[in-house]
């Protein structure tokens, strides 16, 4: 920097002083150095201000007047020394920007003169840590977790097919953000979790071990049945119960047909026709447990020719559609409400505290 350009917290033609420098011709390098040591100064300056306020204050010196010379006195020893010494942190900007030339001559002083040594701070001459390790195991579970869930349940910008082995390739950076972002899908089921109402946890505990079951006989994902089950019960509370209130243990409000020889709960419902709702006495299967119901669903996809389309289905939207297009319900929205049972944080919370 040349001599000329001194700076000083109450000169208001500091900046102008500044902007000429840098319009000078042969003169870029030092006024990109004196723009690096006026970010040091302004960065010295928050650490003095934090320093402040964290020192318990004074009853006699704590006015605001005082408070104010005393910032205006921090701002110029900030100024003073980025200007001398300083941190070495204008160094760095200096030539991360671009700098060329060798450093001030306060920097220069650091190492004595000697022209055998590096001229100032080089982040290219710090010694590197060792690689950081792999990513923890449990960062890997939960990944392994994760990928097991349709995309709905998935890390955003993860990308499809994650698993463990997911972990043995790409940088060291990589796999930082890679674990990071698993711990946060992690934590963010959990705090959905947290918000879930203990009427949708306990359901969800309570049927996920018969969604399993009823998954390996349909290869339907068990998250799909059990927000389905939510969807047509709403969380267990509107279940179908019979005339002295026992439940029917009917979680997909199944009807019962001619065939059907097991108990039944009569009931006026809504259907609906070109989209106009109207009532309708309808006849139910009635179960002597969640168990029976979840059976007879899994019986009832496998079985019926109408639901062929619904097997295999492991995309959200998909299921929901063929389940409506099979003519499950005759709700027209009843694919879309499914859908977003299916991908909301209630039920990705409950699953979360369930597992």
């Amino acid at each position: 920097m040349n001599a000329g350009f001194q700076l000083n917290a109450f000169d208001p033609n500091a900046l102008g002083d500044l902007k000429r420098l840098a319009r000078t011709d042969g003169q870029s390098d030092q006024a990109l150095r004196a723009a690096a040591k006026q970010f040091e100064a302004l960065l010295l300056q928050m650490v003095m201000k934090s320093m402040r306020d964290a020192t318990p204050a004074s009853s006699l010196m704590d006015g605001e007047q005082t408070k104010m010379y005393q910032s205006l006195l921090d701002q110029q020893m900030a100024l003073n020394m980025a200007q001398s010494r300083g941190t070495g942190l204008s160094e760095v900007i200096f030539r991360q920007l671009g700098g060329t030339s060798g450093p001030a001559a306060a920097i220069d002083a650091l190492d004595g003169g000697d022209d055998d040594k590096p001229e100032g701070f080089d982040i290219a001459n710090v010694i590197r840590r060792a690689a950081i390790p792999a990513v923890s195991a449990r960062a890997a579970e939960s990944a392994a977790a994760l990928a097991a869930l349709p995309p709905a349940y998935g890390v955003p910008g993860m990308g499809a097919g994650l698993g463990t082995g997911g972990f043995e390739g790409g940088s060291i950076l990589e796999k930082a953000i890679l674990e990071n972002k698993l711990r946060a899908a992690v934590r963010s089921a959990r705090d959905a979790g947290d918000a879930v109402s203990q009427q949708a946890r306990d359901f969800v505990s309570e049927v996920w071990p018969h969604a399993l079951e009823a998954s390996r006989k349909t290869g339907i994902p068990p998250q799909f049945m059990v927000a389905q089950a939510a969807l047509e019960t709403g969380w267990g509370q509107k279940q179908l119960r019979h005339a002295d209130g026992t439940p029917s243990h009917n979680l997909f409000n199944i009807k019962a047909g001619a065939a059907w020889t097991g108990r039944t709960v009569d009931l006026a419902v809504t259907e609906y026709t070109n989209g106009r709702a109207y009532s309708e006495p309808s006849r139910f299967r009635a179960y002597g447990s969640y168990a029976e119901s979840f059976r007879d669903y899994a019986n009832l996809m496998m079985r019926s020719p109408r639901y062929a389309g619904v097997l295999g289905q492991t995309d959200p939207a998909g299921f929901a559609r063929s389940l409506q297009d099979a003519g499950y319900a005759t709700d027209p929205m009843y694919a879309d409400k499914l859908t977003r049972i299916i991908g909301g944080s209630t039920l990705r919370g409950a699953l979360a505290l369930a597992g």
